[in-house]
């Protein structure tokens, strides 16, 4: 008897450990435990207007500019050289460091306003770090995450939310209680990061921002978005 209980052994054993695998497989694939131990940093420079394009005069505009240039080429000529003697006493008499003021730089720093900014409190994780809303001279507006300093996770999420932000494990889970923009995936757990928002959207109501674990439903991190 005891030495057919031995053989049967075995045939509970391999189902017993084909479900730990398959338990273990999905917890493994859910928490993705690794990614606390691995950093992504992202260093992105401040947000700008792109610079608008020359628009070129298409082939036939330029022949036909082309074509009435050459026909006042005579007459510009003879009082080129007119003008050139005027010019020259006049150039005589002129303060040389009056010059006419320089065209602005296409380079020059675009207008940019910040008309909201909090400070990151540690959630779930510990974060650390600014965010702002800052608007452009064009009018859009974009999310800027300076300094964070979070950890890393499955399934993370920038969201403009209405939920206020609350210390302690009380403010995890709030803020999908409530109206709320998701901005897009965290691009890294460090960094400089910047998250255009939406022309349409309406972000009055919005008045904090969040690290947003979609996975698991709970704040890595938020910040309070007081205007400026």
């Amino acid at each position: 008897m005891s030495s057919k209980r031995w053989w049967r052994r075995p045939v509970v054993i391999v189902p017993t450990a084909i479900v730990a695998v398959t338990a273990l497989t999905l917890a493994l694939a859910a928490f993705q435990p690794w990614r606390l131990f691995i950093d992504v940093t992202v260093d992105e420079a401040l947000p700008t207007v792109a610079a608008e394009e020359t628009v070129e005069p298409s082939s036939d505009a330029s022949a036909q500019e082309a074509a009435g240039d050459t026909s006042q080429d005579a007459s510009a000529d003879s009082n080129a050289e007119e003008q050139s003697a005027t010019d020259s006493a006049a150039d005589s008499t002129a303060n040389s460091g009056d010059d006419a003021s320089a065209e602005p730089s296409v380079e020059e720093t675009p207008k940019r306003t910040v008309t909201a900014e909090g400070t990151f409190i540690s959630h779930e994780h510990s974060t650390a770090g600014k965010a702002r809303i800052i608007t452009l001279e064009d009018g859009s507006r974009v999310l800027r995450l300076g300094g964070l300093d979070t950890d890393n996770g499955p399934d993370l999420k920038v969201w403009l939310a209405a939920a206020p932000v609350i210390e302690g494990r009380d403010g995890w889970f709030v803020f999908d209680d409530d109206e709320y923009l998701s901005l897009g995936a965290l691009k890294g757990n460090k960094g400089n990061q910047n998250y255009p928002i939406p022309d349409d959207a309406d972000i009055s109501d919005l008045t904090s921002v969040t690290i947003w674990c979609e996975r698991f439903s709970v704040s890595f991190g938020a910040a309070e978005l007081i205007s400026t």
